[in-house]
């Protein structure tokens, strides 16, 4: 089949490069010529791991193509995905200005029958609007599908490859049979293609994450009252993720959840609630439990040093919010470097991708070390952000050589308590004794 696809950032990137990996021709679209010279280049925008191989091979098969013309990208396609940036407006809403612009100058230039796709995590109801705004222009056949992505920044290309279902949001027939041979190569195992209409599918994204952002921060809490009451956080998660109706997935407490997705799209529902009068109580404290959770290790640290973090220089590992990847939107690390530089405490820090990006954002506010151990030498303590592997198993010897104090902060539990200790170590963690 012949695919466009609208937008090369993280959603439309791995849309565009994994369907070329089924024999599809695809041409993906991008107003950044920069961005566009870069890939067609050869030259991957976004680190994800497992895609840079597939990218490669079918850019060099033809298979693969950039472009920042829309008429010419689209002209020839059966099927056009739009994977545009919906981010956070004004109270937290999805801005939808750049899918509804797209879908303004597709009106212009459309000449037969296909499929727009909204790829983009959006509110309840875009489909409507991306139909009426095409519609204006043209005035001959499309439907507009919503086929939401479940993507995991870190295991996306396998997510893609083997989804464990496709949602698809569509009461047109002709639509259905497009995207149901579009979606075979993937599904050969038997995992479902669902259809529905395209409210529901929309809804099914945000509920979806807003779901598993909720399981993150009760984990949160439960960690909160383990500390107070002298529990174990990863007995009770062990206990109660035995329990299939609950399911083991989800319940590691930490520092709370950050990235491109649980923090917008849960504000983008409460404010879809909001917008139909209803309170969604759950939600609301989802959000508040997160945003308190990721400045959990503060405390610990200050009382560790007396309340005076004034001079004190920390080792900071991860800078991520999450393993890999190199995405640093909403990271709970950042959060952590505002507060400790705010108290007057200097930071050498070391992630394995997420440098160039931390850099560009707060530029020489805190030193980049090359290796996880470069940035521990003169540090009074070590905090840890991210659990990245290499951080799993490291030499404590050589942690306790380069630091000041042997103190330290994990927010992500990568470490068995009674060992650390054991070393001599004063250890800090989420929910445990």
């Amino acid at each position: 089949m012949k695919i466009a696809v609208v937008g090369t950032g993280y959603v439309g990137l791995v849309t565009g490069t994994c369907f070329s990996e089924t024999g599809n021709k695809v041409t993906c679209i991008d107003i950044d010529q920069n961005k566009v010279n870069k890939l067609s280049n050869g030259e991957i925008t976004i680190y994800e791991p497992g895609l840079e191989k597939i990218f490669l091979r079918n850019l060099k098969e033809g298979r693969l193509v950039f472009t920042t013309n829309l008429a010419e990208g689209v002209k020839d396609a059966e099927i056009v995905f739009l994977a545009l940036p919906t981010p956070p407006g004004e109270g937290g809403a999805a801005d939808l200005k750049y899918i509804l612009g797209v879908a303004n100058e597709l009106g212009k230039i459309l000449t037969g029958y296909k499929v727009i796709v909204d790829k983009s995590t959006v509110p309840v109801g875009t489909a409507q609007k991306v139909q009426a705004a095409i519609a204006a222009n043209y005035k001959g056949e499309f439907d507009v599908v919503s086929n939401p992505e479940f993507l995991r920044e870190g295991v996306a290309v396998d997510d893609f490859m083997k989804p464990d279902r496709v949602v698809v949001g569509t009461v047109s027939e002709r639509a259905k049979k497009c995207m149901s041979d579009l979606y075979a190569p993937f599904v050969r195992q038997g995992n479902p293609v669902i259809f529905m209409d395209e409210k529901s599918a929309e809804l099914t994204k945000y509920a979806a994450n807003s779901f598993l952002a909720a399981k993150i921060s009760f984990m949160n809490e439960i960690a909160q009252l383990c500390e107070r009451v002298g529990a174990d956080v990863d007995m009770v998660r062990r206990g109660i993720g035995s329990d299939d109706r609950i399911g083991k997935r989800f319940l590691f407490p930490g520092i709370g959840y950050g990235g491109s997705c649980f923090p917008k799209d849960v504000q983008a529902l409460i404010m879809s609630s909001d917008e139909v009068n209803y309170d969604f109580k759950i939600l609301k404290a989802v959000e508040a439990v997160n945003e308190k959770q990721k400045l959990h290790l503060l405390p610990k640290i200050e009382q560790y040093f007396n309340g005076d973090l004034k001079g004190k220089h920390f080792a900071l590992w991860g800078l991520a919010f999450k393993p890999n990847t190199d995405d640093i939107r909403e990271a709970p690390a950042l959060y952590l470097i505002d507060a400790l530089t705010a108290a007057g405490a200097t930071i050498a820090a070391f992630d394995p991708e997420a440098m160039p990006n931390v850099k560009a954002t707060i530029g020489d506010k805190i030193k980049y070390a090359s290796s996880q151990y470069e940035a521990l030498a003169g540090a009074d303590a070590l905090v840890i952000a991210t659990e990245w592997s290499e951080f799993r198993t490291p030499d404590f010897e050589r942690i306790g050589a380069n630091l000041k104090h042997k103190a330290i902060f994990d927010g992500r539990n990568l470490f068995e308590v009674k060992s650390v200790k054991e070393m001599g170590y004063h250890y800090e963690s989420v929910g445990r004794p």
